[in-house]
C-alpha cells in the first residue's frame, strides 16, 4: 500500500484529490495540511512514503517545505503539484529534493502513475517540463558525437524505452507504443538506469540527450 499525504491551502482542491485516491486499491491518504510548517509536522507523524505539495502556501512555500520534509522524513518522497509553470520553480524543486514536478491541470492518470512511479523509487515530469530540465542541465556543455560505452550494453526494446522516456511518454504511452504491458516498460526502465548508471528517470532523459540518442538508435 502506498502512503500519501496532501499539502494544500485550499480546502476545495485538498477535497478533490482526496476524492481521486480515495478509489485506488494500492493508494491510502493518510493526513492533509494547509500550510508548509504543518506539512512538516505531518511527514515526522505519519511518515508517508509520498507528499503532494503545492508551492504557494502561508507560513512556509512549498519549495521550503519540501528540504525540510527530505531533512525531517528521509523516506517521504515529495511530488510538486502546482499552477505555476515557472522555470524557477521547477528548479528550485529538484534542487530542494522533489522526486516529481506536475502541474495541477494533468490528466488524474498522470498523477496517478506519478505517485506509483515514485513510490517505486523513480522520478516523473510534466512532459511539458522535461525538455526545459533538459536544457538545464547541459546548458554550458555539450552533446557528445558518439555513443556512451554503457549504450552498448542496452538491448534493442532498452533503446526503445529510453528515447521514449527522452520524448516525455508515460510508462502508460511506451507499453501503448511499444505493444507490451506496463510492467514489461518498468522493468525496461529499471534495466536501463542500473545499466547506465543514473539514479532516476530525470537522470536518464538527460543521458539520452547528452548522447544523442533522442532521435535514433546508435547501433541501429
Amino acid at each position: 500500500m502506498i502512503t500519501v499525504a496532501l499539502v494544500d491551502d485550499q480546502a476545495l482542491v485538498r477535497r478533490a484529490f482526496s476524492l481521486m485516491l480515495s478509489v485506488e486499491d494500492d493508494i491510502e491518504l493518510v493526513g492533509e495540511a494547509a500550510d508548509g510548517e504543518a506539512a512538516v509536522e505531518l511527514a515526522r507523524s505519519a511518515q508517508p512514503n509520498i507528499m503532494l505539495m503545492d508551492i504557494e502556501m502561508p507560513r512556509m512555500n512549498g519549495l521550503d517545505a519540501t528540504r525540510a520534509v527530505r531533512a525531517a522524513a528521509a523516506d517521504t518522497q515529495v511530488i510538486i503539484l502546482t499552477t505555476f509553470d515557472r522555470d524557477d520553480y521547477l528548479f528550485e524543486a529538484l534542487d530542494a529534493g522533489a522526486a516529481g514536478f506536475l502541474l495541477k491541470n494533468c490528466e488524474p492518470e498522470r498523477l496517478l502513475e506519478a505517485i506509483r512511479t515514485v513510490a517505486d523509487g523513480g522520478a516523473l515530469l510534466a512532459p511539458e517540463v522535461t525538455r526545459r530540465v533538459i536544457e538545464q542541465a547541459v546548458q554550458g556543455g555539450h552533446r557528445s558525437p558518439e555513443p556512451h560505452p554503457a549504450v552498448e550494453r542496452l538491448t534493442e526494446r532498452e533503446l526503445d524505452v529510453l528515447v521514449a522516456l527522452a520524448q516525455g511518454l508515460s510508462n502508460a504511452e511506451i507499453a501503448e507504443a511499444l505493444f507490451v504491458s506496463e510492467a514489461t516498460v518498468k522493468t525496461h526502465v529499471s534495466s536501463c538506469l542500473s545499466k547506465l548508471g543514473v539514479r532516476d528517470r530525470v537522470q536518464a532523459v538527460i543521458f539520452a540527450f547528452e548522447h544523442g540518442l533522442t532521435k535514433s538508435h546508435p547501433k541501429g
